[in-house]
């Protein structure tokens, strides 16, 4: 693995077989459908997306890049998979002028991206995908470089202790079969602490840490509480 390529081929490969599902709120992605709302009204109070140009990383089907672009931004999303973004630019078709102008997909990684386009974004997400990839770091240093000075980046991943293991993985792809098995890898989840020193490390000063907990049962999520589970975070580049 070098700079420029940080990515796992088997987790490229599985969301490659799942790609035809990312716009059923019914099928494998449906987590990701419910909790959408509450993750675009944190970045949103956070830093106001109308007018603002936005890289989304590791963008898939594009779910959160097309509910940013609803809000006024104009998106970049990337992805290393070609199905998803195949997914992405298909349902973007049937979403209207006024978001399609607004988006671009492009098939790259972070690192790849960043040597072309420094300083290039007034906010930087990366939602659930750093727990994909084999070295986190270089993913939060990509983001420094790509956002502009005083903007805004957010990420948001998974807690690494017992009870994510037995809910977000036991519970979540075994039992209630919310997930497809495999979706996730118990080692590579990223405790907030470890979070918040790569983020410092890579230059990026930290606003804010919030937990994020999704009720499968009834289907709801609300932010707050703890962050045992999932959590985003907010960080600032000086």
């Amino acid at each position: 693995m070098n700079k420029i390529e940080n990515v796992d081929s088997a987790e490229i490969s599985k969301f490659e077989s799942q790609s035809h599902g990312w716009w059923n709120p019914q099928g494998d992605f449906k987590p990701l459908h419910d909790i959408n709302p509450v993750r675009i009204r944190y970045i949103n109070e956070r830093a106001a997306f109308y007018g603002k140009s936005v890289l989304d990383i590791g963008c898939g089907g594009g779910i959160l890049s097309e509910a940013m672009a609803a809000l006024g931004a104009t998106v970049t999303g990337i992805d290393r998979g070609e199905a998803p973004l195949n997914a992405a630019r298909h349902h973007l078709l049937k979403s209207g002028q006024d978001i399609c102008r607004r988006i671009n997909y492009l098939q790259t990684t972070a690192e790849a991206f960043a040597e072309a386009h420094a300083f290039s974004f007034d906010v930087v997400t990366c939602l659930e995908m750093l727990e994909h990839v084999p070295n986190p770091c270089s993913v939060i240093n990509a983001c420094k470089t790509l956002v502009k000075p005083g903007g805004d980046v957010f990420f948001a991943t998974l807690n690494r202790n017992p009870k994510s293991f037995l809910l977000a993985i036991v519970g979540a792809e075994y039992l209630m079969r919310l997930i497809p098995r495999g979706t996730h890898t118990y080692s590579r989840f990223i405790k907030p602490a470890e979070m918040t020193d790569w983020i410092q490390q890579a230059g990026l000063i930290p606003q804010n840490i919030m937990g994020m907990n999704y009720n499968p049962i009834f289907r709801t999520c609300s932010l707050g509480g703890n962050q045992d589970i999932n959590y985003l975070v907010h960080a600032k580049r000086p």
